[in-house]
């Protein structure tokens, strides 16, 4: 068996890095800016849910507005920007060669987060379209399709110009992301935007596309990293390998069809809300073979990438279970319509960004060629991002059992559920306050590693053209 030296190996994998470091570096920059953004407005509207007068003379900055805004920067700023850098970077490695098409991820890249700022002046300025996770005017969603096309297509030739005809779970899940995520978003912008369907119909696509989002893009996404990061970092082979292609199936088949749980009471008919309880059940099967795959990460040995990807996976499993068990009608009787589906949201988005953190952890200073300056801001990222998603799930969690449980008794007035509320609202404040200050860490750490790179360099030029003059 003829084997590739060390040496030789390292050497190729250095290339590869080296052409994909512009084009990546780009939106990881824009993923990271994004990200903080995000976490402000978030903040600003977690505030607002208890502190209504806050910021009400402002029509731009109104809760309905403020928070259509953040959600729209977390989804289309942080969460395509850092999982389109992700897959590219997977599926190049993978595939043994150089980025091809950098230019198209460039060029894509710069015109989908322009169309994304127009997007989010328009939302601000009401020109929103009321669907969760798909608030982007109408006039800007043709340009971001065509944006996110250009950014995809490095990654197919990455996948078709493979050297090897074998195939790996990480390529299965990046490759399945690239290609759908254009299909669920066109097909959405015809039948709400467009050629708008009439009628309880819109809101059955509208659920349909953020289960979509979640289920067949920051998911596969995810999953592609950690299928990548554990053997890699751990030098081991994964258990039960041979399963992963049955889960993968597994989530693309039923994945799609789990929206249908948040319309159980809905004026849909009945076998909707049926279909999308079952699903959120099987989809459980996806869940397990996942946690016997990648059961090893959870004995991470003192990584720092693979305890963040611990805690996104052990979060993931989690968000399966729970949105199976609470997709059920007694318990939805309780939890449906209150802030019980934000934490569930929450659970299911902190666990792509965690994922997602220890991916740019092992990738940023393989692109950059620089190792990271400080430990101890990596460990205050860690914490602080940790805490506080714990305490931002649990609390939203809490005030939603609580307003639920008060919205089900008629004695119970809405100021009394209010007050009843506001205790977990604030805890969630202090949660995002905490996220907050860890994102502006990592964004710190990246700009600290950028400029201790470079600056050799620059010193090293500086004394040569001294050299020359003197």
């Amino acid at each position: 068996m003829i084997t590739v030296p060390p040496n030789h190996a390292s050497a190729e994998a250095d290339g590869i890095d080296a052409s994909a470091r512009c084009p990546l570096g780009l939106l990881t920059a824009f993923a990271l800016l994004w990200l903080v953004v995000g976490g402000a407005l978030a903040l600003l509207s977690l505030l607002q849910l208890h502190s209504p007068g806050l910021l009400a003379d402002c029509a731009w900055l109104t809760y309905g507005r403020l928070q259509a805004v953040q959600e729209t920067v977390f989804i289309y700023g942080w969460a395509i920007n850092a999982g389109l850098a992700a897959a590219l970077w997977l599926l190049v490695r993978l595939g043994g060669d150089g980025l091809r098409g950098a230019n198209y991820v460039i060029l894509g890249g710069v015109f989908w987060n322009l169309a994304l700022v127009l997007g989010l002046v328009g939302i601000a300025a009401g020109y929103t379209t009321s669907h969760p996770m798909l608030q982007i005017p109408r006039y800007v969603q043709p340009l971001m399709l065509v944006a996110y096309a250009a950014m995809a297509v490095p990654g197919v030739l990455a996948w078709t110009g493979r050297r090897t005809v074998q195939t790996y779970a990480t390529q299965w899940y990046a490759v399945a992301a690239l290609f759908l995520l254009p299909w669920f978003f066109s097909a959405t912008q015809v039948m709400l935007t467009f050629l708008p369907m009439r009628g309880t119909l819109q809101m059955v696509v509208a659920t349909w596309y953020a289960q979509n989002l979640i289920s067949l893009w920051l998911a596969p996404v995810a999953l592609a990293s950690a299928y990548y990061l554990v053997p890699k970092i751990t030098g081991r082979v994964l258990p039960g390998y041979d399963f992963a292609i049955y889960g993968f199936w597994a989530l693309l088949a039923f994945g799609t069809w789990m929206g249908g749980r948040h319309l159980i009471g809905g004026p849909v008919p009945a076998w909707i809300a049926t279909v999308g309880i079952v699903s959120s059940i099987l989809v459980l099967f996806h869940h397990i073979i996942l946690f016997v795959n990648l059961r090893g990460v959870f004995r991470p040995d003192g990584s720092t990438v693979l305890i963040f990807v611990a805690i996104g996976i052990l979060a993931y499993l989690l968000s399966g279970m729970v949105d199976a068990i609470f997709a059920t009608h007694v318990l939805a009787m309780v939890t449906q319509f209150t802030y019980f589906q934000q934490a569930q949201q929450q659970l299911t988005l902190g666990a792509f960004s965690m994922i997602l953190f220890g991916v740019l952890y092992y990738m940023v200073p393989r692109l950059a060629g620089a190792t990271w300056p400080s430990v101890a801001l990596i460990r205050a990222h860690f914490l602080s991002v940790l805490i506080g998603f714990v305490l931002l799930v649990t609390s939203l969690g809490m005030a939603g059992w609580v307003q639920g449980r008060d919205l089900n008794n008629a004695a119970v007035t809405f100021a009394t559920i209010a007050s009843h509320t506001r205790p977990w609202l604030q805890l969630a404040v202090v949660a995002q306050a905490l996220m907050l200050l860890g994102n502006l860490l990592l964004a710190v750490h990246c700009c600290w590693l950028l400029c201790a790179r470079f600056a050799p360099a620059a010193l090293s030029r500086t004394a040569a053209r001294e050299v020359v003059v003197s």
